[in-house]
Protein backbone atom coordinates (compact mmCIF):
# COMPACT_ATOMS: atom_id res chain seq x y z
CA UNK A 1 0.00 0.00 0.00
CA UNK A 2 1.12 3.81 -1.12
CA UNK A 3 1.81 6.46 1.14
CA UNK A 4 -1.01 7.87 -0.45
CA UNK A 5 -3.21 5.23 -0.57
CA UNK A 6 -2.59 5.06 3.08
CA UNK A 7 -3.60 8.71 3.46
CA UNK A 8 -7.16 8.61 1.80
CA UNK A 9 -7.84 5.14 4.13
CA UNK A 10 -7.25 7.68 6.74
CA UNK A 11 -9.86 9.74 5.61
CA UNK A 12 -12.05 7.10 4.81
CA UNK A 13 -12.34 4.67 7.77
CA UNK A 14 -9.62 6.25 10.38
CA UNK A 15 -8.96 3.32 12.96
CA UNK A 16 -8.10 1.13 9.75
CA UNK A 17 -5.72 3.61 8.57
CA UNK A 18 -3.84 4.44 11.95
CA UNK A 19 -3.64 0.87 12.47
CA UNK A 20 -1.51 0.44 8.45
CA UNK A 21 0.25 4.10 9.48
CA UNK A 22 1.28 2.35 12.86
CA UNK A 23 2.26 -1.05 11.40
CA UNK A 24 3.92 0.40 8.05
CA UNK A 25 6.08 2.40 9.63
CA UNK A 26 6.36 1.47 13.33
CA UNK A 27 10.14 -0.07 13.09
CA UNK A 28 11.27 2.96 11.32
CA UNK A 29 10.01 5.45 14.15
CA UNK A 30 11.40 2.90 17.16
CA UNK A 31 14.66 3.22 14.98
CA UNK A 32 14.74 6.91 15.45
CA UNK A 33 13.61 7.00 18.74
CA UNK A 34 16.69 4.05 20.14
CA UNK A 35 18.81 5.63 18.12
CA UNK A 36 18.55 9.04 20.11
CA UNK A 37 17.34 8.59 23.39
CA UNK A 38 20.07 5.60 23.82
CA UNK A 39 22.01 6.39 27.32
CA UNK A 40 19.33 8.68 28.38
CA UNK A 41 16.01 6.80 28.44
CA UNK A 42 14.52 3.12 29.49
CA UNK A 43 12.48 1.14 27.23
CA UNK A 44 9.36 2.61 28.19
CA UNK A 45 10.60 6.19 27.42
CA UNK A 46 11.31 5.20 23.84
CA UNK A 47 8.00 3.39 23.94
CA UNK A 48 6.08 6.19 24.88
CA UNK A 49 8.22 8.76 22.37
CA UNK A 50 7.25 6.40 19.31
CA UNK A 51 3.58 6.98 20.78
CA UNK A 52 4.02 10.77 21.05
CA UNK A 53 4.76 10.55 17.13
CA UNK A 54 2.41 8.77 15.99
CA UNK A 55 -0.03 11.16 17.87
CA UNK A 56 1.79 13.89 16.71
CA UNK A 57 2.09 12.54 12.72
CA UNK A 58 -1.81 11.66 13.05
CA UNK A 59 -2.57 15.51 14.34
CA UNK A 60 -0.82 17.16 11.40
CA UNK A 61 -1.36 14.21 8.50
CA UNK A 62 -4.06 16.82 7.21
CA UNK A 63 -1.58 19.72 6.59
CA UNK A 64 0.81 17.78 4.43
CA UNK A 65 1.06 17.53 1.11
CA UNK A 66 4.20 14.86 0.48
CA UNK A 67 4.42 12.04 -2.62
CA UNK A 68 5.97 10.27 0.66
CA UNK A 69 4.99 10.73 4.18
CA UNK A 70 8.02 8.86 5.38
CA UNK A 71 10.08 12.33 5.54
CA UNK A 72 7.56 13.53 7.73
CA UNK A 73 7.48 11.17 9.43
CA UNK A 74 11.23 10.92 9.94
CA UNK A 75 11.20 14.77 10.74
CA UNK A 76 8.47 14.47 13.39
CA UNK A 77 10.12 11.68 15.07
CA UNK A 78 13.58 12.83 15.45
CA UNK A 79 12.07 16.06 16.49
CA UNK A 80 9.83 14.83 19.54
CA UNK A 81 12.69 12.34 20.46
CA UNK A 82 15.62 15.27 20.52
CA UNK A 83 12.74 17.32 22.59
CA UNK A 84 12.62 14.16 25.12
CA UNK A 85 16.09 13.51 25.37
CA UNK A 86 16.61 17.01 26.96
CA UNK A 87 13.68 16.82 29.18
CA UNK A 88 15.65 13.39 30.68
CA UNK A 89 18.75 15.07 30.37
CA UNK A 90 17.51 17.72 32.44
CA UNK A 91 15.57 15.46 35.05
CA UNK A 92 18.69 13.61 35.35
CA UNK A 93 20.77 16.51 35.57
CA UNK A 94 22.70 15.83 32.64
CA UNK A 95 24.10 18.29 30.10
CA UNK A 96 23.92 17.83 26.84
CA UNK A 97 27.40 18.97 25.10
CA UNK A 98 26.66 20.57 21.96
CA UNK A 99 28.84 17.62 19.93
CA UNK A 100 27.05 15.32 21.80
CA UNK A 101 23.31 17.26 20.53
CA UNK A 102 23.66 16.16 17.02
CA UNK A 103 20.63 18.18 16.44
CA UNK A 104 22.45 21.80 17.41
CA UNK A 105 24.97 23.55 15.67
CA UNK A 106 26.45 26.92 15.84
CA UNK A 107 28.15 28.47 12.97
CA UNK A 108 30.15 31.68 12.31
CA UNK A 109 28.79 34.93 10.01
CA UNK A 110 31.77 33.62 7.74
CA UNK A 111 30.56 30.67 7.17
CA UNK A 112 27.14 31.14 6.13
CA UNK A 113 27.80 31.29 2.50
CA UNK A 114 28.82 27.41 2.64
CA UNK A 115 26.30 26.54 5.10
CA UNK A 116 23.79 27.57 2.47
CA UNK A 117 25.75 25.39 0.08
CA UNK A 118 25.29 22.36 1.99
CA UNK A 119 21.80 22.79 2.54
CA UNK A 120 20.87 23.24 -0.69
CA UNK A 121 23.07 20.29 -1.67
CA UNK A 122 21.89 17.97 0.83
CA UNK A 123 18.42 19.03 -0.21
CA UNK A 124 19.50 18.13 -3.43
CA UNK A 125 21.05 14.41 -2.42
CA UNK A 126 17.86 13.82 -0.54
CA UNK A 127 15.88 13.98 -3.80
CA UNK A 128 18.00 12.11 -5.57
CA UNK A 129 18.18 9.20 -2.97
CA UNK A 130 14.31 9.21 -3.02
CA UNK A 131 14.52 8.79 -7.18
CA UNK A 132 16.47 5.47 -5.83
CA UNK A 133 13.21 4.12 -5.40
CA UNK A 134 12.62 1.52 -2.85
CA UNK A 135 14.45 -0.31 -0.65
CA UNK A 136 17.26 1.38 -2.50
CA UNK A 137 16.34 4.88 -0.82
CA UNK A 138 15.95 3.00 2.57
CA UNK A 139 19.12 1.00 2.49
CA UNK A 140 21.17 3.91 1.80
CA UNK A 141 19.62 6.24 4.27
CA UNK A 142 19.76 3.39 7.01
CA UNK A 143 23.36 2.59 6.03
CA UNK A 144 24.93 6.53 5.41
CA UNK A 145 22.99 8.29 7.59
CA UNK A 146 22.21 6.47 10.63
CA UNK A 147 25.05 3.93 10.31
CA UNK A 148 23.38 1.02 10.38
CA UNK A 149 25.07 -2.82 9.17
CA UNK A 150 23.81 -4.96 6.18
CA UNK A 151 22.62 -7.10 8.90
CA UNK A 152 20.61 -4.38 10.88
CA UNK A 153 19.23 -3.22 7.66
CA UNK A 154 18.17 -6.60 6.03
CA UNK A 155 16.37 -7.51 9.70
CA UNK A 156 14.29 -3.95 9.37
CA UNK A 157 13.18 -4.27 5.45
CA UNK A 158 12.87 -8.37 5.16
CA UNK A 159 16.02 -8.98 2.86
CA UNK A 160 18.93 -10.90 3.41
CA UNK A 161 22.13 -9.09 4.52
CA UNK A 162 24.20 -9.89 1.42
CA UNK A 163 21.47 -8.89 -0.50
CA UNK A 164 21.43 -5.91 1.29
CA UNK A 165 25.15 -5.43 0.71
CA UNK A 166 24.76 -5.86 -3.00
CA UNK A 167 21.55 -3.39 -3.35
CA UNK A 168 23.70 -1.27 -1.35
CA UNK A 169 26.79 -0.73 -3.55
CA UNK A 170 24.58 -0.44 -6.98
CA UNK A 171 22.71 2.09 -5.53
CA UNK A 172 25.62 4.07 -4.30
CA UNK A 173 26.99 3.92 -7.69
CA UNK A 174 23.37 4.92 -9.69
CA UNK A 175 23.51 7.66 -6.97
CA UNK A 176 26.81 8.98 -7.99
CA UNK A 177 25.83 8.88 -11.43
CA UNK A 178 22.75 11.09 -10.61
CA UNK A 179 24.44 13.29 -8.32
CA UNK A 180 27.73 14.22 -11.19
CA UNK A 181 26.22 17.19 -12.21
CA UNK A 182 25.50 18.90 -8.87
CA UNK A 183 29.39 18.31 -7.46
Amino acid sequence: MTDQEIIKLIHSSPHEGHRVLFDRYYSYVYAISVNILRNFGTAEDVEECVIDIFAAVLNKLDEINYESIKPFIGTVAKNTAISLRRSLAAKAGKSISLDEAEFSRLSSEERIDRNAENAELSKILLEKIKELGEPDSTIIIQRYFYERNAKEIGSMIGMNHSAVRMRCSRAVKKLRGLMKDFC
